[in-house]
């Protein structure tokens, strides 16, 4: 048997891979061992051709020239990683070389990786294709068990080289177009304009937005308080006029009211999905102050230096049907290493978290088995790698926990002429929130949201016809707000549901952009002068 090559997408899976396969000897931009020869990439060493090494004629920038439309767009080696492309080539199309194994990022953008290498070198060699969502030795001693054909795989490059091409032919047209129009140099994409439209309309909102004033009424019966609203399609608790609220108040003060209805429901709230990289660059924006860039930074560096999340540019929530059985195992590992839920009673249901139909790449980001270990070597981690790592694990406790269930009763009133509304709930179970909030504690953030649940706890015993004394009436005085700036997280939110009403619910994708690409579409905004960031907000510039 030939000698079989390994190209890996980094220097640092490369090294993993190769100690696993037993490769120690080093070779030039390589690792070596037995029949064995892992190599790598340094992310792209190809690419595709700039216009004017189409033509000569496509250098100057010209109107003339538009649209520029070749039938076939060439790929070039990158000049700054040229000398491992050299590498590369030379051990895959090399004589004793009989067998690849593409192991790059198992992803869409992995895979066009790979494939641009094996097309650039004029490679015609068989290749098989190693998939896996852990760098734990276990995860790639079993990719290499279940490797498949790199055939199976040419759907994958396809979408991928699509979404090359597609980048290039709107962007090399339409930045020249625009340049040109406006005689400034402008850049546009496919996926970053529509991004930054995204917010232009926001800031146009609220430049339009036009405040009006209100206020607002609430009586206090004793133990619990009901705000006046009027009917309709949604109920409205807005008075327009501030002497009107004043006359309200002044009408229904030591009046009684009459109970209309009181209707208790018992209610539950599911506990939230395991994290995809969207949700979880939300959440990380949100609780931590994270840019999605630095999680995602920080996510995969978890994931390949430190062994301790699973492959995070997925678009998943759910995990297969294979997973479930190590599931109880995991939560209590980790549940022992975190430090703020050692103490948790945990109440686990593995079963809701599975569903192989609605897991595409790799399944949801969770932690891997390495978690406990990494526990012993915190002082490994940085601040923001340890802070991540514990959003991960508490989604994980709080994914596979009961419901939050709680009694929500609505009450209607009658004082005169006049309705209102109140609230109250009282909880049953605390289920998932429970490790939530433990969460939210050890982050140092104000702990009221339990006590807030408990808030306006109305009796069970009121029922229809009953007078209530008015102890009081309260005015607040308010002026209606714009929507807010986007951030970060309602950004990727935007990102991720845009033109969701217009595309079919069995499209494979929805949104603009993916989770893998979308937090560098935000960064090439910034670094455009498109957008800048006020606090926690993202603003359009004018050149925006």
């Amino acid at each position: 048997m030939g000698r079989t090559v390994v190209i890996a997408e980094k220097p640092s899976v490369g090294r993993d891979i190769a100690r696993v396969l037993g490769c120690q000897s080093s070779g030039r931009g390589c690792l070596t061992g037995g029949d064995w020869v892992v190599t790598w990439a340094v992310g792209h060493l190809v690419t595709l051709v700039e216009p004017d090494e189409l033509d000569e004629k496509y250098k100057r920038w010209s109107f003339d020239t538009l649209p520029i439309l070749p039938a076939e767009i060439p790929l070039k080696v990158i000049a700054s990683s040229r000398d491992q492309f050299a590498v590369v080539r030379n051990l895959i199309n090399a004589p004793e070389t009989d067998r690849l194994i593409c192991a790059t990022d198992a992803g869409r953008e992995g895979e066009l990786i790979f494939r641009y290498i094996y097309e650039k070198a004029g490679c015609k060699k068989p290749f098989d294709r190693l998939w896996i969502s852990s760098m734990t030795d276990e995860a790639i001693q079993e990719g290499f068990r279940a490797i498949r054909s790199g055939s199976d795989y040419d759907g994958l490059y396809r979408s991928a080289q699509c979404r090359s091409q597609a980048d290039w032919l709107v962007g090399m047209n339409a930045s020249r177009a625009f340049t040109l129009r406006y005689d400034a140099l402008l850049s546009v994409g496919r996926v970053q304009t529509p991004t930054l439209a995204i917010l232009v309309k926001r800031r146009k909102e609220i430049e339009d937005f036009k405040p009006e004033e209100y206020a607002t009424v609430t009586a206090d019966f004793g133990d619990y308080r009901g705000m006046y609203f009027r009917e309709g399609l949604e109920p409205d608790t807005h008075i327009p006029k501030i002497d009107d609220a004043k006359a309200l108040a002044a009408q229904i003060k030591n009046q009684s009211a009459t109970v209309l209805s009181a209707e208790t429901t018992r209610r539950r709230d599911l506990p939230p999905q395991l994290y995809d990289l969207t949700s979880l660059q939300r959440d990380a924006n949100r609780l931590l102050g994270f840019t999605a860039d630095k999680t995602l930074k920080l996510a995969q560096s978890l994931y390949e230096t430190h062994k301790a999340l699973t492959y995070p540019r997925t678009d998943s929530r759910y995990l297969t049907q294979n997973m479930q059985e190590k599931l109880p195992e995991l939560a209590a590992r980790v549940c022992r290493a975190l430090p703020f839920a050692s103490a948790l009673e945990l109440h686990l249901h593995p079963e809701r978290v599975v569903d192989d139909s609605k897991v595409s790449d790799h399944p949801a980001i969770i932690p891997t088995a390495a978690m406990p270990a990494q526990a012993q070597r915190i002082n490994a981690l940085t601040t923001g790698e340890r802070d991540l790592l514990h959003l991960v694990c508490t989604r994980l406790l709080c994914a596979l926990e009961e419901p939050f269930v709680y009694e929500e009763t609505a009450v209607t009133l009658m004082c005169g002429a006049h309705e209102f509304g109140a609230k109250g709930r009282r909880i049953i179970q605390m289920g998932w929130k429970r490790i939530w909030y433990t969460f939210r504690g050890s982050l140092g953030g104000r702990m009221n949201e339990e006590e807030k649940l408990q808030e306006n706890v109305i009796s069970a015993d009121l029922a229809e016809g009953m007078k209530l004394p008015v102890l009081r009436a309260s005015i607040e005085e308010g002026k209606t707000t714009p929507p807010p700036h986007h951030t970060e997280g309602t950004l990727l939110h935007a990102m991720e549901t845009a033109g969701a009403a217009d595309i079919p619910e069995n499209a494979e994708r929805k949104g603009i952009g993916t989770p893998a690409t979308r937090a560098a579409i935000i960064e090439t905004l910034f670094k455009c002068g498109y957008m800048e960031r006020c606090k926690k907000s993202l603003v359009p510039t004018e050149k925006g």
